[in-house]
């Protein structure tokens, strides 16, 4: 299993990487460019925060979700997320 990298995120980081991974169309890559951390350790992350009920619910939502991953995507899709996603401050 991978590791999760020893740095540890602000709760504030922690939360936006999970609010990530539970959104159907940001993928893995986009996470790992903003926060370092592969599919691997996000998988390894949320089994470790989230409620096992959750966590089952998540891993059941992502696997094989074509959004979470690049290289399934269509070449169309240029961007990792929607313009309008992320909230202002």
């Amino acid at each position: 299993m991978a590791k999760v990298p020893s740095k540890s995120l602000s709760e504030s980081d922690l939360s936006r990487l999970i609010e990530m991974a539970w959104e159907d169309r940001t993928p893995f890559e986009a996470i790992e460019a903003t926060f370092g951390y592969s599919e691997p350790q996000v998988i390894q992350l949320m089994r470790r925060e989230l409620k096992r009920g959750s966590f089952d619910l998540w891993r059941e939502r992502v696997s094989g979700r074509v959004t979470k991953h690049i290289a399934l995507r269509s070449k169309l899709v240029q961007r990792a997320y929607c313009p309008t996603q992320y909230k202002n401050k």
